[in-house]
């Protein structure tokens, strides 16, 4: 993922890459191997942001995995450490995180914030849609069956501006983000008014139709920006995620498809390419295709 990636990147017209990171390894907790946290990580992202900003593309920050044991409907895992998708982020850890990241990037347009990956408190036990959304916005006592103390998105919104830092902030709604029908009723206050809402969307998702996208996404296009931080199919073709992107370029929305790695198949992560040099996979062939047509 270094400079030959980036330049095979830049071939494909990409100008915008989300940075999943590990609230773990950025804060420096003592379980993760000493070569990988704390200072080391920090200097490697920030690296690798100057990397992509050298050659005119934004970093988004992703806020991937964090710290919080639940082992309730839809647990990706039972630990509490970060090596999982958890419902929502945790109040010890995501509060320092996102503060020393917007203290170390304030001041650079070029990075945006992406305050958590996939929340969906309202899968917790005893959940409902209501009290997903209520968690979502509050954290702590609004959240129902989630064990450790959750950060509400309203807490981190303000955590970032109390910085100084003045960078574009997204928020995912509920359903792994695929759900933003309360995004506008609960939308944080921010002294900035720099808010995005975040949409993650794939061909398997329950909001995968375009009767869907304009009944759900369009009225919140309609009032803030939106950018699709995650779009994808899982069938190495194109079709799905051709469709969406064409009409979001209609409403001038923005989107990134998941995911510059080669580590996997184009059905099971989905991946894009198959080596880092940016040779496509049948599903990342369609995409830079579609990037390209938008010259």
């Amino acid at each position: 993922m270094g400079r030959a990636s980036v330049a095979a990147m830049k071939k494909w017209d990409v100008n915008a890459v989300r940075v999943p990171l590990n609230e773990a390894c950025w804060n420096g907790q003592s379980y993760i191997k000493a070569a990988y946290r704390g200072a080391p990580y920090r200097r490697a992202v920030q690296a690798y942001v100057r990397l992509l900003n050298r050659n005119g593309i934004v970093a988004i920050l992703d806020l991937h995995w964090t710290d919080g044991a639940y082992a309730g409907p839809s647990a990706g895992c039972s630990s509490a450490q970060a090596v999982c998708q958890k419902p929502m982020p945790d109040r010890a850890q995501a509060v320092p995180f996102w503060r020393t990241v917007a203290r170390a990037f304030r001041g650079n347009n070029a990075v945006i914030f992406d305050l958590f990956n996939e929340p969906y408190p309202e899968r917790a036990s005893g959940g409902s849609e209501a009290e997903g959304w209520r968690c979502w916005l509050r954290g702590g006592s609004a959240c129902t069956g989630i064990g450790y103390q959750v950060a509400g998105l309203q807490s981190l919104v303000t955590t970032v501006r109390s910085t100084g830092a003045r960078n574009v902030i997204m928020l995912g709604g509920l359903e792994y983000a695929n759900d933003l029908t309360g995004w506008l009723t609960y939308e944080p206050a921010d002294p900035d008014h720099d808010l995005v809402a975040s949409w993650h969307s794939y061909n398997f998702n329950s909001c995968d139709v375009r009767a869907c996208w304009a009944s759900r996404i369009a009225p919140v296009i309609r009032r803030v920006p939106l950018i699709a931080g995650e779009i994808g199919e899982n069938d190495c073709a194109d079709g799905y995620i051709s469709r969406l992107a064409s009409w979001l370029d209609a409403r001038s929305a923005s989107y990134l498809a998941w995911a510059w790695n080669a580590d996997g198949g184009c059905s099971a992560e989905p991946s894009l390419i198959t080596s880092y040099a940016g040779t496509p996979t049948g599903y990342g062939a369609g995409y830079r295709s579609h990037l390209r047509s938008l010259k």
